[in-house]
Parts: structure tokens; sequence; C-alpha cells
């Protein structure tokens, strides 16, 4: 999957057809008819409360794709140390920062000789030490 541009309307009608859910059930749980359902299936984009409520029915978490997104494509952050002790109002997310299909991506970069290891560090901004870890873990 093509996580630098990617249209969530198609990923949604995907979904929906792989796990066989009726359009009835569809349109109670989002409380809209069958042209809105075909509408949202060719939007490229959602608001986050139709997307909540699409991944609440489908039990899978569209947001996650855009998690990876940022993972891989968002520029650096520069930030002076004052501003990294700064307190925030919205909660800090560590732990399960890269899934595995963001593992496997990266490996598959490696493996498929389009990118060295520095590419990938410089590119994704990956610490080389969890680079090392992924590499001697999947043993690539």
């Amino acid at each position: 999957m093509d996580l630098k541009r990617f249209h969530i309307g198609q990923l949604i009608e995907k979904t929906v057809t792989e796990s066989g859910m009726e359009t009835s059930r569809i349109c109670n749980f989002l409380k809209c008819n069958i042209e809105d359902v075909e509408k949202m299936y060719q939007s490229e984009n959602l608001s986050t409360n139709i997307l909540l409520r699409w991944s609440k029915l489908l039990r899978y978490d569209f947001f996650r794709l855009y998690s990876q997104h940022l993972i891989l494509y968002a520029p650096a952050l520069i930030q002076e140390k004052k501003e990294i002790d700064k307190k925030y109002s919205l909660p800090k997310f560590r732990k399960s920062l890269y899934t595995k299909e963001i593992i496997d991506f990266i490996l598959e970069q490696i493996v498929s000789e389009k990118m060295t290891k520095d590419q990938v560090i410089m590119k994704y901004r990956i610490p080389k030490t969890t680079l090392s870890k992924w590499l001697a873990k999947y043993k690539v």
C-alpha cells in the first residue's frame, strides 16, 4: 500500500467488501442513506467524526494510516530545549510508534536495495539503533 497518497473512501469500501457487511447495517450505524455511503466511498478524505464511526463499525483503525503517513513523510521537527520542556494540553503517544507494516516497508526498502541503511535513517528519521534492532530481530 502506498502510504504517501491513499484514497480513504476506496480503502473503506474495500474493507466493507472484505467484511461482507450489509449496506443496511452501515446506513443504520452511520445514520445516513445509501447515496451518502456511496459518496463516502468516492471521497478522498472524510471528517474525523465520520472516520471514527467507520473505524468503530468496521473495527479497523483508519487513523493508523494517517499516523503511518506522518511517521514516514512529515518534515523533521527542530525544537529548542525550552520548547521540549513545555507542557502540552494534548497527550503524547510513544508506545507502538512503528507498526509491523511500517517496519516491513522499511526493511523491504533495504532488502530490495532501493535504499541503503543510511538513506533510510536520513529520509525517515529512524534512529540507527532502532533500525539495527529491526534488522537483527527480523534477520534481514
